[in-house]
Parts: C-alpha cells; structure tokens; sequence
C-alpha cells in the first residue's frame, strides 16, 4: 500500500488525511504537540489513519512518498530538511488536492485582496451558471472539495504563499497576483524570499492559460516578461492598452478589439479603490474563463464585502463601525484608513510579523483623530507613531478595553474601525475570531 505522511492536524491536515485514505493510501497524521486529543483527530478522519504526536519515528518515516506539510509549518524547519533527506517530498494541501483536479482552475495570490477576489470570482462562476468549487486559504480546504469537482467545474482558490512554496505541478488555468507588500517575514526572512513564493503560481503556466497582475505593483510589471502565460494587466491609476482600468468612476475593459464600459464605482456595494482593483482582477479572469459579460456584471453589482473586510457593523449615536480584522499587514491596513470617509478612531496593533510601520503611519496622518494601540505590536507602533509625528495614541491592556476605548473617543460623525496592521496571535486564534469578539462587544456594549 502506498504509504504517506501528513504533518499538522488542523483543517488542511485532517482533510489531506481523509483524501489520501479515500485514495488508498496508508496514512500517518502527525502533530509535534503531545497534549493533542489522539482519539479525537483519529474520529476526524474517520477512524483509519495512525496518529503520531511528539515525534516521528524512522519506522514512521520508512516508505513514506511524501509529507503534506499544513501551511503553519516552515518547510526549512529541521524536520521537514530530515524528510527531504530520507527522499521524502515536502509537498502543501494545495498541491495534493491538484492531483485529483478533473475541472478547470482559478487561483488568486497577493498579499492583500485575496479572499475578496476570490470570493467574488466565485459568485460570478455561479451566478454564470456554472459549477463551482471556493477553497483553500478562504474557509474550506482544497483537499475536501477537489472530489466534487468534473470535467465542466471551475475550482476558485485562494492561494498563500505558504501554500506555494511547496509546489511542484500546481498550474492554474488562470491566475492572478494582486500585489506584493511586505508580510510574513518572520516566516520567509526576506521580501525576495516572501514575493518569489507568492509568483510560484505562474511557473508551470504555458501559452494557454492566463495570468491577471497589478500594473501598479513594480515588483509584479518587472516580472511579467518572463511569465509564459498571457498577461493582463489592470490599474487603478492609468489607462491601458490593454486590460482593464479605472477612468474616473467608471472601470473600463480593453480585451482586445475596443472598449467595454464595464460598470460605475456607484453601482457596486464595494468601498475603496483596493476593491475596485479586486473587482477589475476578478472580472479579468472571469472573461478569460469564457464567462458571459452580462452574468459578470450582475454577479458584481450585488456582491458585498467578505466578513472582516471593512465590513460595517452598525451605526450607534452617529458613530458608525467598521471591522477590519482581515487588515493583518499595513498594506491593507493603508487600504482599509484611505476608504473611511469620517475622522477615524482606530484600534490596532496585535501580533508582530516583524514589518515595518512608517507608510501605514503615515497614511493615518489627517484620518485618524485618535488610535487605540494594543498587542505585542504597540512598542513598534507607538515609536513609530511618534517618530512621524502622530501623537494621538493611547495604550490598551486587552482587546476589551480597546474597544471601550474607542467607543469613548468617537464623536458623532466619526468611525470606529479595527483594522490592526497585525495578526492577531497574540491574544485570538485568528483574525476571524478577533472580528467576532469586536462586533461581539460592538452589540453587547450597545443593547
């Protein structure tokens, strides 16, 4: 039989695990913590898989073809060097799940802007009329979706860098990077490092497929000559040839042949000019997938923002709310301050992915009237802050006294926005989790 292993036992593991032995594979499922439920992650599977925890065992590791690595796992760690060595191959979840790929596949990267792309694209497949599968970094794992999936599906990814690196035949039929900012370099190290696995996800395109990038990210127009797909481009700043674009508030296609007035900014229930570029990318994609015009513009009139995305939660005595527990970087942090249209009380601050804060502080110069500073972060937030002469901080202890913070500092006519530049490690399990506790009090402190 053959054998395989599969490290980490959260969503992309158990369902790597389960897809494996739906396959007939002999199946180790391994988790370095001791203090995990054995008998519980076994249920999960579905009772067949042997569960490690601590430490593999040769005998573990002997005939293994490869280890599916979930995407907290740094492939240069010692243990996945000693797999390697054994002749073991590191691969991620989304690479497994490629194998069983029977439809077509749309795979969105980039740094910020991902899950709403991805989710977009999604409502336009369906809305299209066709059979559609949303996974990977957005909720579900490709891994328990990829079964489902024939000859007419088109699978909609959202792809991290994380799940890149280990890559070997992955190959979207369309693709797109939406951008490249600084992020995750206390997993990656460099930028080079961090962009070089994010562009992984053209390498094994050719002529036939396609590739969607931001004309306004350097790094991603430098890289576009040596890219085998046909490239489009879409900007938020300038004109194109080609491609689509923002003119004024009207977003415009060039596929060819003339010109497309796609929609009006006014139309769209998306706020901010990032969204207009994830609209423009989505759409671009859409075409090239063969998609029907009229469907994709139906599909993006009524599309409202992901959950955590600069999602409004209410409006209390003029004050209205945002949570943008999703900005977990500056870049999209930037993005989240420059859509407000009110004087801003901002919370921020959380776990530090050890990137630098001066353009985000910057931004918030003349936006923000007052920021709520929390998390492993707020030393670095707050020297920077005063280094650019932003001196309108105040500290918090705890998320909940944050955001009672914020809800004293705002005034009528002001919003009250969590967007924290930061993950949020070091005080929830994820972003989501964060987003819920703030909408959470949001409603609690407020009947």
């Amino acid at each position: 039989m053959k054998k395989a292993i599969v490290a980490g036992t959260g969503i992309s593991g158990i369902n790597s695990a389960r897809l494996l032995l739906e396959k007939g594979f002999e199946v180790t499922l391994f988790d370095e913590n001791r203090g995990r439920d054995a008998a519980e992650i076994l249920k999960k599977t579905g009772g067949n898989a042997r569960v490690v925890l601590g430490s593999l065992s040769e005998e573990d590791k002997d005939g293994a073809l490869f280890c599916v690595m979930s995407p907290g796992i740094n492939p240069r760690t010692a243990f996945a060097e000693d797999l390697r060595k054994k002749g073991i191959k590191c691969i991620s979840e989304i690479e497994l799940a490629f194998e069983y790929e029977k439809g077509r596949v749309a795979a969105i990267t980039g740094t910020n802007g991902k899950t709403t792309t991805t989710a977009l694209l999604g409502e336009i497949c369906k809305s299209a009329g066709k059979q559609t599968i949303v996974a990977g970094n957005i909720g579900k794992a490709y891994t328990s979706e990829v079964t489902k999936s024939s000859p007419e599906s088109i699978s909609v990814l959202e792809v991290a860098g994380f799940h890149l690196e280990t890559t070997e035949k992955f190959r979207p039929d369309v693709c797109a990077v939406l951008n490249i900012t600084p992020d995750h370099l206390d997993r990656f190290g460099t930028m080079e490092a961090y962009a070089a696995a994010k562009l992984r996800i053209t390498e094994n395109q050719s002529a036939t497929d396609v590739c969607v990038l931001n004309y306004e990210d350097e790094r991603l127009r430098e890289f576009a000559p040596g890219i085998k797909a046909k490239v489009l481009f879409f900007s938020s700043k300038r004109e194109l040839p080609y491609g689509a674009f923002l003119r004024g508030n009207r977003i415009i296609l060039r596929p060819g042949e003339g010109e497309i007035d796609f929609i009006g900014t006014e139309e769209m229930t998306l706020l901010g000019e990032h969204n207009y570029e994830n609209v423009m990318a989505a759409v671009l994609m859409a075409l090239s997938l063969g998609l029907d015009i009229d469907a994709v513009r139906r599909a993006v009139k009524t599309f409202k923002a992901v959950p955590h995305r600069i999602e409004f939660v209410r409006e209390i005595d003029g004050v209205t709310y945002y949570n943008d527990s999703k900005g977990t970087n500056p870049d999209a942090a930037i993005k989240a301050i420059l859509a407000m249209v009110r004087p801003t009380v901002l919370i921020a601050g959380g776990y530090d992915k050890h990137v630098g804060f001066d353009e985000w502080i910057n931004a918030c110069k003349g936006r923000v009237r007052k920021m709520i500073v929390i998390g492993e972060s707020a030393d670095q937030i707050e020297e920077t802050a005063k280094r650019h002469g932003l001196n309108c901080l105040a500290r918090a202890d705890s998320f909940e006294e944050a955001v009672e913070a914020a809800k004293k500092a705002a005034l009528p006519g002001d919003a009250v926005l969590l967007s924290p530049a930061c993950a949020s490690w070091d005080m929830f399990d994820n972003y989501e989790q964060r987003g819920d506790c703030f909408k959470e009090l949001i409603g609690k402190n407020n009947g």
